[in-house]
């Protein structure tokens, strides 16, 4: 088996390095000053395999602050970054359908507008 960073990286269009952060878990993504932001369009854009596996490697050396750094692609072509995939989509949204759990509140919620 192949380690995860000796694993060629295919670029095919802009990305960005994206991870959890350990405190909390919430997304973060990379910026360009090596920095963690919550915010994608804080993100480093990076357009070339080189780029991406030198920027990965550096933000797996900072386990201490996120964790599970990988690329993750991005839509540039809107005037704010936007994510380049469903699975990144529901990562900095959230679930595409109402929880068990949001139920109540939902139904408080259009009870109140009626």
């Amino acid at each position: 088996m192949v380690s995860p960073l000796q694993q060629k990286i295919r670029v095919t269009g802009p990305v960005v390095i994206t991870a959890n952060r350990l405190s909390d878990g919430a997304v973060v993504h990379r910026t360009a000053s090596g920095k963690w932001s919550e915010e994608l369009g804080d993100a480093q854009v990076l357009r070339s395999a080189e780029e991406a596996q030198k920027a990965l490697k550096t933000a797996q050396g900072d386990a201490l602050e996120a964790v599970g750094p990988y690329v993750a692609p991005i839509d540039a072509s809107e005037p704010s970054v936007q994510p380049g995939n469903i699975r990144e989509l529901i990562r900095i949204n959230g679930p595409t359908f109402v929880l068990p759990s949001d139920e109540d509140e939902a139904y408080l919620s259009r009870g109140e507008a009626a």
